[in-house]
């Protein structure tokens, strides 16, 4: 994986929120990355959403083609929802997770509209920034299924449906699929940013992420 080096202001902005948000989850979930997948998948299903209604009240507004813009947020709102699913099948949220996935949705989608409407090019450079820490963390829960430290268990039917998976498939098999997706949106929405500040989708600025683990498991 290739970490996005910020190149003005406003990324750097994107990266800082994400590195706070990244020490939070950290300091809560630690190593249960199953409970820590369920509370920020809730999250990560609000951008997408956010970004293809914009853009479809926008496109509205000024009578213009979306430039496939709509449909690709949307999938990508629905692909995370599907993680979530998936992962409440592996984890059962405690009440108090329940709770925080209400208040953590709430403040994330007041927080992420205000921001797309003040800066669309700067809320997908944040997504980009979260779907690095995405993979990273999925990274992390493939060591923790690895080592023995976290039972590598029969996928659940859900995801088998979803991904298509063997039927034999185990939560290794799951975590590797939904880092992938998490990977492609990362590269989407750094790809969206460059194309709002009028450079090419695939020319920005990369560097190995500073902390990422092995990711060629």
């Amino acid at each position: 994986m290739n970490h996005r080096e910020p190149s003005d202001l406003a990324d750097r902005f994107a990266l800082g929120v994400t590195r706070l948000l990244r020490f939070f989850a950290d300091t809560f979930f630690a190593k249960r990355y199953g409970h820590r997948a369920i509370v920020l998948e809730t999250v990560a299903a609000v951008p997408g959403m956010v970004g293809a209604m914009a853009t479809h009240l926008q496109c509205l507004r000024r009578m213009v083609d979306d430039d496939g813009w709509i449909r690709k947020l949307m999938e990508e709102a629905e692909n995370e929802r599907m993680h979530l699913m998936t992962f409440i099948a592996v984890a059962r949220p405690t009440t108090l997770e329940r709770l925080l996935i209400l208040v953590a949705q709430w403040v994330f989608y007041l927080g992420f509209f205000l921001l797309y409407l003040i800066s669309r090019r700067t809320a997908h450079r944040l997504v980009g920034y979260f779907e690095e820490e995405a993979v990273l963390s999925y990274t992390l829960y493939l060591a923790e299924i690895d080592a023995g430290r976290v039972p590598n268990v029969a996928a659940p039917a859900i995801a088998k449906s979803y991904w298509k998976l063997a039927d034999d498939a185990t939560l290794r098999d799951v975590v590797l699929v939904v880092r992938a997706d998490e990977a492609h949106h990362r590269d989407v929405n750094h790809g969206l940013a460059n194309q709002l500040s009028g450079r090419p989708a695939d020319t920005e600025p990369v560097a190995p992420y500073p902390d990422h683990a092995d990711t060629t498991q």
